[in-house]
């Protein structure tokens, strides 16, 4: 992994990861060149030991079609997508493998599989999604969510969705984030329910349901992001113009901002699923592969937290 410069703060999130030991991951379906690519390339960087789960002759073909050195990885054969899915969540159920990775599946296929009641991965907390964000603009790593599971999350996904969020940021070493809770507005209506949730959000916090974080909310998206534009509109907050996390009201919301300070304000974000009994890696073929392999790196910290975790606990 690159040694990264005093101002790139991505390259130093990822940083955090040398000199721990690799994590077995279930690939799910790797069938095209940027899913097997970015699975090899974490194996390569020490990230990961992928186990690759789906149909090997097309994955073998893919890998030959493009120069890809399989070496010795492991490859569980499946028929298709859907058995893909199957595969790697197996894989992490029997203890084979601590890390699950999006292939060239579609997302719904592979969290249908983790969400199976009886055969999957769910716990008692919410699944939902991170971006983890660099972007030039702002003085640290910006955390997005939910902008990719949890299309209109009510207020207690809501808290879920935050309580994952926090729990994920204090891994990567802060010690209570900061929670912006995004709406339209910056004051309480009923015109606007998110500004209603994002009030009960705050009191849920302040009522220890939620912990962990500082929650402030609701704010707009200026005031949350901008010291200065709170001021002007007379906001008192420990959160405005220094948020870690920001929590959007729903999937559309956070979805056009990730995209939007992606590809307008020259961010790179690395995207994650959690709630599950392991972290999930979630990737796009439109991610740079500096991106896919941030997502391995965070997901990779995460395991070895949860490993600190389990060894910590008395027997």
């Amino acid at each position: 992994m690159p040694t990264p410069s005093s101002d790139d703060k991505y390259a130093r999130l990822l940083a955090r990861c040398e000199g721990l030991p690799p994590i077995p991951t279930a690939v799910a379906h790797p069938c095209d060149y940027s899913s097997l690519d970015g699975a090899l390339e974490a194996a390569r960087l020490g990230l990961i030991v992928p186990i690759l789960c789906g149909p090997a002759a097309r994955i073998r073909a893919v890998a030959e079609e493009h120069g890809l050195a399989l070496g010795n990885t492991e490859i569980i054969d499946a028929p298709h997508s859907h058995a893909s899915a199957e595969c790697a969540v197996e894989a992490v159920r029997t203890g084979r493998a601590e890390l699950l990775m999006k292939g060239s599946l579609h997302t719904d296929e592979l969290l249908h599989a983790v969400a199976r009641s009886a055969s999957g991965l769910r716990t008692e907390r919410r699944l939902s999604h991170v971006f983890a964000m660099d972007v030039p603009s702002y003085h640290k790593p910006l955390f997005i969510t939910d902008a990719a599971v949890n299309i209109f999350p009510t207020l207690n996904e809501k808290a879920d969705i935050v309580r994952n969020a926090i729990d994920l940021v204090r891994v990567l070493g802060v010690e209570r984030p900061k929670v912006a809770i995004l709406s339209a507005v910056e004051t309480v209506t009923d015109k606007i329910p998110s500004t209603i949730e994002a009030a009960a959000l705050c009191m849920m916090s302040l009522r220890g349901q939620i912990e962990g974080g500082l929650l402030d909310g609701p704010l707009a998206f200026d005031n949350a992001i901008s010291k200065a534009a709170a001021d002007t509109k007379g906001i008192k907050s420990e959160v405005a113009g220094d948020p870690d996390i920001l929590l959007v009201p729903d999937l559309e919301a956070g979805n056009m901002l990730a995209k939007q300070l992606t590809f307008l304000a020259g961010a790179e974000a690395a995207g994650i699923v959690l709630g599950a009994r392991v972290p999930i890696i979630l990737t796009s073929r439109a991610d740079s592969v500096r991106a896919r392999i941030g997502s391995c790196a965070i997901a990779v910290l995460l395991a070895h937290a949860r490993r600190s975790t389990q060894t910590a606990v008395p027997a």
